[in-house]
């Protein structure tokens, strides 16, 4: 698999694009868990309640229990530290359930301050890419003989534009059909030069 091109120009050039490509999906996950962070200090306060009210409902419970001992009216006195103990209950499960909020919240925000942008250059970025891996690795298997250069010649003809293909030659098509070495090379690195491949092996002029 070939993952950079031949000449030192574009090879350069896809070497720091694909690190600025790191870089960005870097620099998106750290905000993205910045802003998740961020989101989750709003649950806090909930926190503090949820551990207030428990608190406070388990001393109510005890204190109505220890009331409940009394003789005759123990009962009677228990009943308003329990319902007290139930209210703080209900506070606390108000605390947990704003606490789950947040969570929920913090997670989607995060993910979403991240991903979107990260999408964005993913869907224009690895598709090039993947492009040029694909064809350069294909093209690599082509470039050692002669034969191969004049099938990179052949597509020169069918794909460069014509003004490209005069300044190679007055007549490339009929100087291809005569094997010419010299037009075939030129047209052959025009070629190979889209997809960033040198020949390794080149005919004598």
């Amino acid at each position: 698999m070939k993952l950079f091109a031949d000449t030192p120009v574009r090879r350069t050039v896809q070497v720091i694009v694909d690190l600025l490509f790191v870089a960005w999906l870097v620099l998106w996950v750290w905000i993205g868990m910045a802003v998740h962070d961020g989101t989750m200090e709003l649950a806090g306060p909930a926190r503090q309640t949820d551990s207030a009210a428990t608190s406070m409902a388990e001393q109510l419970r005890d204190a109505g229990g220890r009331l409940g001992e009394a003789p005759l009216v123990g009962d009677e006195l228990a009943v308003p530290f329990d319902k007290a103990a139930d209210a703080s209950d209900g506070i606390a499960s108000a605390g947990r359930d704003t606490v789950a909020a947040v969570e929920r919240l913090a997670l989607l925000l995060g993910l979403s301050v991240a991903l979107i942008p990260i999408l964005i250059v993913s869907v224009i970025h690895l598709p090039l890419r993947w492009r040029f891996i694909r064809e350069a690795t294909a093209g690599a298997q082509f470039i050692d003989a002669q034969e191969d250069l004049d099938l990179f010649a052949l597509r020169a003809l069918a794909n460069q534009p014509m003004r490209v293909l005069a300044k190679v030659s007055d007549d490339p098509a009929g100087a291809w059909r005569a094997r010419d070495p010299e037009v075939v090379r030129r047209l052959a690195a025009l070629e190979l030069a889209d997809v960033g491949l040198r020949p390794r092996k080149l005919p004598a002029a």
